[in-house]
């Protein structure tokens, strides 16, 4: 039976210092770790909720702050952040010029609306926690329960309309409607969250219907031209017509009134004439005469007066200026 030996390894005398003190390098390890895991900093627009062994304890501010390690763990919720969720779409990259992405999402955005129709409904909600504690305890996984509430809320209100409504003059009634029910929820449901707005992105028809339904509003677009061009002739035309009509009467009640005191003055002044003419007939009569030649002659141009039997001609020359004299001054007078 072969002897058995023991062989003893013999270790450098530094590696044999390394070995008597690694327990104590591993507790300054750890010590130190536990220490770093100690103190924490909240952001300013953050709150630290912290627990120990899962049950909630208090929440940190801003700030630096102290929990006990292991003991205790660090939850950070955005409460000064405005946080959305987008519906129908999702924004592939931000800034100036911002993607959006829809394959994947039309089951989000495709409603039925109150006559039967489909359209089309993108939004955003914006929101912000305003319960840290009601937000991670009170409802399991608040955000995905808020998209429901969105999605459901949204459908309400879409189905109370007619396509028209929610394509163009319903659009901010829908959005602030969606918002009232949707912070109604929230609250009853003690999720902890703040509804600040619901704001509609686009509306559009389904893409298979897209090209009749704007057919439609193009041939209701043209309908209202019509009746506007149609309108403003009506108010461009009539007025003016009914000017014309009561200038028209206007002239014929000054007409019908000039003649009627013409007539009465005509008649006053036969009847002045007549009784004179009955105080004296025969020197009535030659006035009358004399006045109507006087009136006549003047206006007879040539001239040429005879006797009684018509042998001689009577000289008239000076009759014959004064004609000529006062038809100048007639003529002068009608200019």
């Amino acid at each position: 039976m072969a002897e058995e030996k023991n062989v003893e390894f013999n270790l450098p005398p530094q590696f044999e210092s390394i070995t008597k003190n690694i327990k104590w390098i591993l507790i300054g390890f750890v010590g130190l770790m536990l220490v770093f895991s100690s103190f924490f900093t909240v952001e300013p627009e953050e709150v630290g909720v912290i627990t120990r062994f899962g049950e909630y304890q208090r929440e940190a501010a801003p700030g630096l702050n102290f929990k006990i390690p292991i003991m205790e763990q660090l939850m950070l919720v955005p409460v000064q952040r405005q946080l959305k969720q987008e519906f129908g779409y999702r924004t592939a990259s931000a800034g100036v010029n911002s993607t959006y992405r829809k394959a994947g999402y039309e089951g989000e955005s495709l409603m039925l609306t109150g006559d039967l129709n489909l359209a089309d409904v993108e939004w955003v909600v914006q929101y912000r926690i305003s319960d840290p504690y009601s937000y991670l305890f009170k409802v399991r996984n608040a955000d995905e329960t808020l998209r429901d509430i969105a999605e459901a809320a949204m459908r309400e209100i879409v189905g109370d309309r007619t396509v028209n409504e929610v394509l163009t003059v319903g659009r901010a009634d829908v959005a602030s409607r969606a918002q009232v029910i949707i912070q109604a929820l929230c609250n009853e449901y003690e999720i902890g969250l703040t509804i600040e707005q619901v704001v509609l992105q686009d509306i559009n028809p389904p893409n298979p219907v897209k090209p009749s339904f704007n057919g439609v509003n193009e041939a209701q677009q043209q309908r209202e031209t019509l009746i506007n061009q149609a309108r403003a002739d009506y108010n461009r035309v009539i007025p003016r017509a009914a000017g014309e009509a009561q200038e028209t009467i206007q002239k014929a009640e000054g007409y019908a009134l000039d003649r009627v005191n013409r007539a009465q003055g005509e008649v006053s002044r036969f009847n002045d004439l007549y009784e004179e003419y009955i105080k004296a007939p025969e020197v009535t009569k030659r006035r009358i005469f004399l006045e109507t030649m006087q009136d006549v002659i003047p206006n007879m141009g040539q001239k040429i007066i005879t006797d009684d039997k018509g042998n001689s001609v009577i000289p008239l020359l000076q009759l014959q200026m004064d004609g000529a004299r006062q038809t100048n001054s007639n003529n002068n007078n009608n200019n």
